[in-house]
């Protein structure tokens, strides 16, 4: 599932060669699959403010089968030093009030340890300055030394 028109069809492209995938284009608040058809569905980087979330969730809860499983993998910026740059981002965003939304919905966090590894020195700064204002990507530029990111992330996932 993909909103965004040019990226369906960019993963449509991808997949094109395997067997029994579909991508559709539409919105988590209103999948175009019939009621408890998926088995498992899976969301990343798409619902990191908790609160607000509950059309989609709804929505998972028509669409995933008995026994289905979802997960969800967003920012944990209670950790790391990109939870930390996130955190500067968005001074109002409140992680534990992320985590009483989830877990109040029935889903069960995992703690996950990743990192970003590059190369080049300019190539981390490209990513740097699509993920923050430029502001502070400027500053994160200034201030980080090496090619390595840690960054924590939360696994979220709940049967049905």
């Amino acid at each position: 599932m993909e909103p965004h028109r040019r990226l369906a069809e960019a993963a449509r492209a991808r997949v094109r060669a395997l067997p029994n995938i579909t991508v559709h284009t539409g919105v988590a608040q209103r999948l175009p699959v019939a009621d408890a058809s998926v088995d498992v569905a899976h969301a990343r980087w798409a619902y990191f403010f908790g609160p607000g979330c509950e059309p989609g969730l709804a929505e998972l809860e028509r669409v995933v089968r008995r026994g289905g499983v979802a997960f969800v993998i967003d920012n944990d910026a209670t950790r790391g030093t990109f939870g930390d740059w996130f955190r500067r981002s968005l001074p109002s965003y409140d992680p534990l009030a992320v985590e009483r939304f989830w877990s109040g919905h029935g889903f069960t966090r995992r703690s996950v340890d990743m990192g970003w590894r590059f190369e080049r020195r300019a190539d981390f700064e490209a990513v740097v300055r699509i993920e923050f204002p430029p502001d502070l990507a400027q500053e994160i530029i200034d201030g980080h030394r090496g090619l390595e990111v840690d960054y924590a992330v939360n696994l979220w996932w709940r049967e049905y």
